[in-house]
């Protein structure tokens, strides 16, 4: 299972944090092993995250003030929007088999009432 200690970062309180948005976009992370490749790429996108968010770059600037000099930070959850976000969902729909149906379907129809189906 992906870990906060994974993304490779010192304030466990904001790896932690990161794995927790995560998760909410991409339930599946909890059940992803290191050696699996979806595991590897989703531990890519996080570690990319992390660095963005550890960064604090000119796009993470929320709001900026010139008297006494504050600037206000995005939260962590807008670090996953637009592209990081579509990764992990499409991790998620990889690692889910897409061979079965899902649900049961019932083998009398209402139409088949109306136009009886030939089987030969």
């Amino acid at each position: 299972m992906l870990t906060w200690s994974d993304l490779g970062i010192q304030d466990e309180d904001l790896a932690r944090e990161i794995m927790i948005v995560a998760r909410d976009i991409a339930p599946c992370l909890a059940t992803l092993e290191p050696p699996d490749e979806n595991a590897l790429n989703a531990l890519a996108v996080l570690r990319r995250v992390a660095s963005e968010i550890t960064s604090r770059g000119s796009r993470s600037v929320k709001a900026q003030r010139i008297g006494s000099a504050s600037v206000d930070y995005t939260d962590v959850a807008s670090a996953f929007t637009g592209q990081p976000a579509r990764a992990l969902r499409a991790l998620c729909a990889a690692s889910v088999p897409a061979a079965l149906p899902r649900g049961s379907f019932p083998a009398d129809r209402p139409i088949s009432r109306l136009w009886p189906e030939k089987r030969s």
